[in-house]
């Protein structure tokens, strides 16, 4: 490694650091004040107050990671440009983009962490967080995703499910209704309606089933069946299941296998969706924002002009994290692909940072 490189990369260490550290202690220090009155009226002890005000570490290191890299950068090029250094890069015949190509590197390898920290670390940290909170600060029995009542659901092959109580303990069904309709002029085709359904091994078996058939409103046959099995219901036990997780407390395949069986119960998923989308896409903003660094570099100006662009580039950065926040509100409601919704503010912001580039070494 080139001792330039090595300069470069310890000094942008070093802003890093002592970034990430003043972030977190200030926003850690906002949480703590704001949620005083919840906990002094709660009754808290200190010892599970320090727990959940700390948990949220993961939380904000992860959200603020864009801001973070940009800062550092912007620090490091202003003190390379501050002291002539970047002048003197340049007249030793190093372009801009050898200059910064370190931070390029260190960039993308802070993206990958990201992705597995936010994979393995932050979903754990929210879960226990959200234990604490409820469980130990405001004394509520553990949700107990396993009993459910009054689930309503329409699955994909036009049926409306109605279960009045599930018990996923011992796999039982309570109060079935489950109603067949044309889609076209919403008439009714077939209702059942049954006591109680119990798994066995492969297949749900119903107690008490009455079946009816419909024509233009009409009942054309009924039939009473002691004990069946409906082909209608394709559902399993583990698709009653609602899981008492929020996406951000969940691991990417977590998600993925909620959002399969939402789609399967023919609940909506939009938001989950989006969610699990950007497990993916919010890590590289870590990447694509490095770029916005470079005009600093190459900046020859004295404190006015580089105190001008160190502000743009705040900007822009929070420009970023609120076309995300906007995009994904479109895709939470539908309007717009979640693939769309997660991906576009990095191609976006992507590509003016390598505009930006380009410019540099022109």
């Amino acid at each position: 490694m080139r001792l330039l490189d090595r300069y470069i990369i310890w000094n942008y260490i070093k802003f890093f650091l002592i970034i990430t550290f003043s972030f977190l202690v200030l926003f850690l220090t906002i949480d703590f004040f704001d949620r005083l009155p919840r906990l002094i009226r709660f009754e808290t002890n200190i010892q599970n107050a320090v727990i959940y005000i700390l948990l949220r570490s993961p939380y904000i290191f992860v959200l603020t990671s864009p801001i973070v890299v940009l800062l550092s950068g912007l620090f490091l090029m202003s003190s390379l440009s501050k002291y002539n250094e970047s002048v003197a890069i340049r007249a030793a015949g190093i372009s801009i983009v050898r200059t910064v190509t370190p931070l390029f590197i260190l960039a993308l390898v802070y993206s990958i962490f990201i992705l597995i920290f936010g994979e393995f670390v932050l979903p754990k940290a929210e879960e226990y967080r959200d234990y604490i909170y409820n469980v130990k600060i405001k004394n509520r029995e553990k949700t107990d995703i396993k009993m459910r009542s009054s689930i309503y659901y329409l699955s994909k092959d036009n049926h409306l499910y109605y279960i009045g109580f599930f018990d996923g303990y011992r796999n039982l069904l309570r109060t079935i209704d489950i109603t067949h309709f044309d889609p076209e002029n919403g008439r009714v085709i077939k209702k059942i309606t049954a006591s109680s359904a119990s798994w066995k091994e492969d297949h749900w078996e119903f107690e008490e089933c009455n079946i009816k058939f419909f024509d233009n409103g009409e009942i054309v046959k009924s039939e009473f069946r002691q004990n069946t099995q409906l082909e209608e219901v394709d559902v399993t036990p583990v698709d009653f299941i609602k899981s008492a997780k929020e996406p951000i407390s969940m691991n990417y395949f977590e998600l993925k296998d909620y959002i399969e069986r939402l789609k399967k119960i023919g609940e909506n998923y939009n938001e989950q969706l989006v969610e699990l989308r950007l497990k993916l896409s919010f890590p590289f903003a870590n990447f694509f924002i490095i770029f916005f660094c470079v005009p600093l570099a190459s900046s020859s100006v004295r404190s006015k002009g580089r105190g001008l662009v160190f502000v743009l580039g705040i900007v822009v950065c929070f420009l970023y994290i609120s076309s995300l926040r906007i995009c994904q509100s479109l895709g939470y409601n539908g309007i717009i692909n979640p693939d769309l919704a997660v991906w576009t503010p990095n191609v976006v912001f992507g590509g003016i940072g390598l505009l930006f580039l380009i410019k540099s070494e022109i």
